[in-house]
């Protein structure tokens, strides 16, 4: 890694949302109570979760553990941006905006993958309400919540792997309020447009992956639903419309902070 990446940058500079500077505090104020809200209601889930034995079920525990990892993603760069809007020089280490990738695509990536084992189990619960027991006992969720782990950590470090070995030598400002690899890429003293295309079509993939399985598992219980009683299908519904409002937040954000900012640079 020492000798690969010949960086002569130290650090870079977050031109962040806006410089206006009223503009700046309003955004402060918005995202200060925005954070505050996410972290205060993920942690009210778990503990919730945690202590009524009513909600020890599968569909709770991998709730309780979207909790935590949205709490934990929304904590890696919400931060830095409130604080920034207080300061004039807004500066990231290198090593701070390489652990800022490393971490927005490890949860990143494992929400994704845990979005999609919730919807699995609502398909069994829907689907399959006889085997649910068998098929979604303790050890089953486990291991699938351990493979939604493991998998936004293969996909990180697939990233980080090339991005840590680029040369920066030249500009050091990325039009965003985070780092991320579009923007990172940018400011490598090579030509990467290809790299950037390879590396996009590798979160592309994953994305793409989750919302194909997201799609297939709805589209199997709605079959179903549609099949069942007016009652049963009534708390089909009321339980896949709370998820399919998790799965909407999830995206759309991933999508205006993939779009926004390379639509202005």
């Amino acid at each position: 890694m020492d000798k690969g990446n010949l960086s002569i940058v130290s650090e870079f500079v977050l031109l962040g949302l806006c410089h206006s500077w009223n503009m700046q505090v309003l955004f402060l104020i918005i995202f200060f109570m925005l954070y505050l809200i996410i972290v205060s209601g993920n942690v009210f889930i778990m503990i919730l979760i945690i202590t009524d034995s009513h909600l020890h079920s599968p569909m709770y525990f991998l709730l309780a553990n979207l909790s935590f990892v949205d709490m934990w993603l929304s904590s890696v760069t919400t931060p830095k941006m409130i604080t920034d809007f207080l300061r004039e020089n807004k500066t990231i280490s290198f090593g701070g905006c390489m652990c800022q990738i490393l971490y927005v695509h490890f949860v990143g990536g494992g929400e994704m993958v845990l979005l999609v084992v919730m919807a699995y189990d609502r398909y069994v619960a829907i689907c399959k309400p006889l085997h649910y027991s068998a098929m979604m006992s303790l050890q089953k969720c486990t291991s699938l919540v351990v493979t939604s782990w493991s998998i936004g950590f293969v996909h990180a470090m697939s990233q980080m792997a090339v991005i840590v070995q680029l040369p920066f030598c030249g500009p050091r400002e990325i039009d965003s309020f985070f780092c991320d690899i579009p923007l990172v890429i940018k400011l490598a003293c090579i030509d990467s447009y290809n790299l950037g295309i390879l590396m996009n079509a590798d979160s592309g993939v994953l994305a793409m992956t989750c919302f194909i399985l997201l799609l297939i598992s709805y589209t199997y219980i709605l079959l179903t639903i549609r099949q069942s009683t007016k009652t049963g299908a009534s708390k089909a519904l009321s339980t896949c419309t709370a998820h399919i409002t998790v799965v909407v937040l999830f995206f759309g954000p991933c999508i205006f902070i993939y779009v926004w900012p390379l639509s202005i640079t």
